[in-house]
């Protein structure tokens, strides 16, 4: 027996770079990793304490499968208060993490040959689990001159009468480009006319620098939008795995029917976890995004000097975008050269889709001393075009 037993999906895997990269995170030493989306604090002190705390209590059994009733009710009532919308407890799903929730909730919509639209660049498994469900992701690619906005009007193009949802993410991964409000309400009017879903991944919505403000996709299509969001990001819990969905209850029921044959329920003592975290969420979740803030400003001021390189204007996220065309190389080629000239990793563009050839997604999830240090060292480079 050989790996032609295996599915077929599996047996020629098309490269998947956004891995191969984490790969090398995890097993490289003396490099400066500016790659894998996790913040390097470690999880407030308060939140761990209220998950040991609950799990000495003996809470370490199964939670409801849709997750704790306190949890859900903490997770639409966080949407109403700082947005002022009206999901009811019912609405939300806890999942572990935004991308387990993005996948069920596909799951449950998706039969084989629907169509989801998926604008480029994008976190790379949103095309995946598309694929997964058997459906096909339709990209629509966005443009730098645009900076990388997504257009109703190209969105409309790609509507099919196979066309079931929409995937977007605002504050996005991995360009930092923030929706309008204006862009918003004119997507949620394509989405609307033409009875479709939006899946709106809102994972770094605590993530926005001055000058711009995130608006749920909610606010104007609730009846049409699938909200996904989580702990990672704004409270430094990436390793508790902890997420969840907010979306019409039908949605929700049917997408925690598809979880019963998945997880189940998610991890009891990460649900105190986050219970603690959603309730604390300003004093936890404001010294880590105003320490994101700058070092994105330092990134974009001082990188934006480098004749090789200019930074894609920076709304929110964890991350810059950088244009690397004018040294003439590939991102590919780019980001292997970088690591082996400078010791430092990024994640290539084209990881992203094809449309974010020719850019290097640079996280800013080291401390700013470190950020300099990279900065200090890619001033040293050439490149000959």
């Amino acid at each position: 027996m050989d790996s032609s037993f295996l599915s077929q999906a599996y047996q020629h895997p098309a490269p998947n770079i956004l891995a191969d990269v984490c790969e090398q995170a995890a097993t490289m030493d003396n490099v400066i990793d500016l790659s894998v989306g996790d913040p390097n604090f470690t999880t407030p002190e308060p939140i761990i304490d209220a998950a040991m705390k609950a799990a000495k209590a003996g809470h370490t059994h199964y939670t409801a499968a849709m997750g704790m009733p306190e949890l859900r009710r903490a997770v639409s009532e966080d949407y109403n208060q700082r947005f002022g919308l009206k999901y009811k407890p019912e609405q939300a799903m806890i999942t572990v993490g935004a991308e387990h929730a993005l996948f069920i909730a596909l799951k449950a919509v998706l039969d084989p040959g629907d169509e989801v639209i998926v604008p480029e660049p994008c976190f790379s498994p949103y095309i995946e689990q598309v694929e997964m469900c058997g459906a096909k992701p339709v990209v629509v690619a966005t443009k730098p001159e645009d900076g990388f906005a997504i257009t109703a009007a190209a969105v409309a193009k790609a509507v099919t009468k196979k066309t079931k949802g929409i995937i977007i993410n605002s504050p996005n991964n991995p360009t930092g480009m923030v929706m309008t409000s204006g862009q918003l309400k004119d997507l949620a009017q394509v989405a609307i006319e033409n009875n479709l879903l939006i899946f709106s991944d809102e994972i770094y919505y605590d993530y926005v620098l001055p000058g711009h403000e995130f608006v749920p996709m909610a606010k104007f299509a609730p009846e049409n939008t699938v909200t996904i969001n989580g702990f990672s990001k704004s409270f430094a819990m990436t390793g508790w795995r902890l997420g969840y969905i907010l979306a019409p209850q039908w949605l929700t029921d049917a997408a925690g029917m598809v979880n019963d044959g998945v997880t189940f329920s998610a991890p009891t003592p990460s649900q105190y976890a986050a219970l603690y975290a959603i309730q604390h969420h300003d004093e936890l979740a404001k010294p880590i995004t105003a320490a994101f803030a700058q070092r994105l400003h330092y990134l974009e001021t001082v990188l934006n000097q480098l004749d090789w390189l200019h930074v894609s204007p920076v709304g929110g996220s964890i991350y810059a975008f950088v244009d690397i065309r004018p040294t003439g190389l590939n991102s590919v080629d780019f980001a292997d050269a970088l690591l082996k000239k400078a010791g430092i990793l990024v994640v290539p563009g084209l990881a992203f889709g094809a449309a974010g050839e020719g850019f290097e997604r640079i996280a800013a999830t080291q401390p700013l001393d470190v950020l300099e240090e990279a900065v200090a060292k890619m001033k040293e480079l050439k490149w000959e075009a």
